[in-house]
């Protein structure tokens, strides 16, 4: 990992999830998609224990920011909702419409920028994030998009790793004990071949506030006790002990 300046940071995300991320990822879908249960993150995170979605999703309008394989829209389209699922990745998209046709639900796939979308204002009431635009995105564009996206009271949910995980995780291997960065001026993770972007609490409020969110809850996530299986990031042991990924909640005022 280098923490050298800015990068182009979506055609490096681009082909990092064309050229080598849609191999491991692809074949996780149809098991995402088959939830009865959506669960959250790399720990599985029952819906019932985070509440993540409002109460009622009946006829809501969504949108996906960076959604991938589209499973979190799927979740929501079998709820009622209609989602709209946004993805800068050919290879990602090719499999959510896969997806689609197995599982015969149908919604718009938008191959774009989750940074700059091509919808109108106020045009939806929930836009979420699990590991998309939260992680893989600028928070000082994709973010005021949301709030440019939404109508007044609309809610934004999105789930990436906590700035701790950051502070902690060095250029090789999972993250450690001890803190490999410093806080300030933590923005941007500088990997060989994708950029992912994490920034610490203080500031994260500042620009929900700065755009005009009021922000409900911030969930911290623990590994479970039966949490056996590690990554190449973050061993389950470490998130036993400290949040690996947090999850934001937040209603666009008005």
């Amino acid at each position: 990992m280098t923490d050298d300046g800015p990068a182009d940071h979506l055609e490096q995300n681009r082909r990092f999830w064309d050229d080598e991320a849609a191999a491991w990822h692809g074949p996780l879908a149809r098991d995402h998609w088959a939830q009865v249960e959506p669960s959250w993150g790399l720990w599985a995170t029952p819906e019932s224990r985070v509440r993540v979605l409002p109460d009622s999703i009946d006829g809501m309008r969504t949108i996906e920011l960076g959604c991938g394989t589209a499973y979190v829209s799927a979740w929501l389209a079998r709820a009622g909702a209609h989602p709209v699922g946004v993805d800068l990745s050919e290879k990602q998209l090719a499999t959510a419409r896969a997806m689609q046709a197995e599982f015969g639900i149908d919604f718009p796939l938008v191959l774009g920028n989750a940074e700059k979308v091509s919808y109108e204002d106020d045009t939806f009431a929930l836009a979420i994030s699990e590991y998309g635009a939260s992680l893989w995105c600028d928070p000082h564009q994709w973010i005021p998009e949301a709030a440019r996206l939404l109508v007044p009271g609309g809610r934004l949910v999105f789930m990436r790793y906590s700035p701790l995980y950051a502070l902690c995780v060095p250029s090789e291997g999972p993250a450690s004990t001890t803190l490999s960065r410093g806080q300030f001026g933590l923005t941007r993770l500088h990997w060989e071949n994708h950029v992912q972007f994490v920034l610490p609490h203080g500031e994260m409020l500042r620009l929900l506030r700065d755009c005009g969110f009021v922000v409900e809850d911030l969930i911290e996530i623990q590994a479970p006790q039966s949490a056996h299986q590690d990554y190449a990031e973050v061993s389950a042991d470490w998130a036993r002990q400290w949040p690996s990924e947090e999850i934001w909640k937040a209603r666009l005022a008005g």
